[in-house]
């Protein structure tokens, strides 16, 4: 062996003391290739618009294609575990509403996730408050103490129509019932347009239904709103008072949506993701958009969308358990 050669092997088993090791590869920066926002129901719903607008602005941000991909079933359970079984590399995202983040754990018993626990919270995405309308060739009543009166004359005969069990509309008609001691049988539909519809046509009495989608029924007079669940009048019917004017205090509330990831994100992974996708739900024409289905941005922090979070499930479980609802 030449002396350079035993030198070279000599400085080799030394125990890397006197040759460097080769350097561990630097984390891939995300993203390096395409994102997939799961969209755990169809095409057309109002959490695929949002995911569809914000993969939009976080694409041309990111220089990378971001796609909205729908992964309906089960009420959101089906394309949310295949989200929780992705890995939580940035690469699939979940974008989903209420139920998923909130009413599935209250309602379900044996869902087959904890959102809590096995996603990661990102964002509140946007949010969009009730609205209180009834059929106004049925309902006589122009204010929310003539309601109440008019309901309870009806001992249990009235009937209300929401956009599913457990949908967002429902629990707030029940919580609405359990607040003014009022009775009414639910009729739930697939979706709030043939809920709208049957409202309109007098199969039901009246319905909580979301403001971006009643409001042109609102100001057509197909339908006559009495009050908004948000804490201030929206610019859409300034006239209709909120709960609170109208009389029931502690009645705020929004059907919302929330942007996500599989559990155990890394912290710097996930304040990138939270970073790309409150732009895009901050830019201007996203807002803009938004706006005009009666959606507020709220794109607030990982820390204040995981509270939220805990709280509304909290406050739907309560609503649940009182009113002994099913998802059968």
């Amino acid at each position: 062996m030449h002396r350079r050669q035993a030198l070279g092997l000599a400085a080799a088993t030394l125990g890397g003391t006197l040759l460097p090791r080769a350097a561990p590869r630097a984390q891939e920066a995300w993203p390096a290739r395409a994102v997939t926002i799961v969209v755990p129901f169809a095409p057309g719903s109002s959490s695929d618009i949002v995911a569809r607008a914000m993969a939009l602005r976080m694409q041309q941000a990111l220089g990378k294609p971001v796609v909205a991909e729908n992964r309906p079933g089960a009420t959101g359970e089906v394309g949310t575990r295949g989200v929780i079984r992705s890995p939580a590399d940035g690469y699939t995202l979940l974008h989903a509403p209420i139920s998923v983040w909130a009413i599935n754990v209250a309602l379900r018993p044996r869902l087959g996730y904890d959102p809590v626990r096995e996603l990661t919270a990102i964002t509140q995405t946007v949010r969009t408050p009730n609205v209180l309308v009834v059929n106004p060739a049925q309902v006589p009543a122009n204010d929310l103490p003539g309601f109440v009166s008019w309901l309870k004359a009806q001992a249990g005969k009235a009937s209300y129509s929401s956009s599913g069990i457990g949908s967002s509309d429902h629990l707030t008609a029940e919580m609405f019932k359990q607040r003014t001691g009022t009775e009414a049988a639910h009729v739930p539909y697939a979706g709030g347009s043939p809920a709208t519809t049957d409202l309109i046509g007098g199969t039901v009495q009246f319905s909580f239904q979301n403001l971006g989608s009643i409001a042109p029924h609102i100001r057509d007079g197909r339908v006559k709103a009495l009050l908004v669940t948000a804490g201030a009048r929206s610019p859409l019917l300034p006239d209709v008072p909120t709960a609170a004017e109208a009389g029931l205090a502690d009645f705020v509330v929004y059907s919302w949506q929330g942007f996500g990831g599989p559990p155990s994100m890394a912290p710097a992974l996930k304040a990138r993701v939270h970073e790309a996708a409150v732009a895009a739900l901050r830019h201007p024409e996203t807002v803009s958009r938004m706006a005009e289905t009666g959606f507020d941005v709220v794109a607030n922090t990982p820390e204040e969308f995981a509270a939220f979070q805990r709280a509304e499930i909290a406050r739907w479980r309560e609503v649940v358990q009182k009113g002994h609802i099913t998802a059968d």
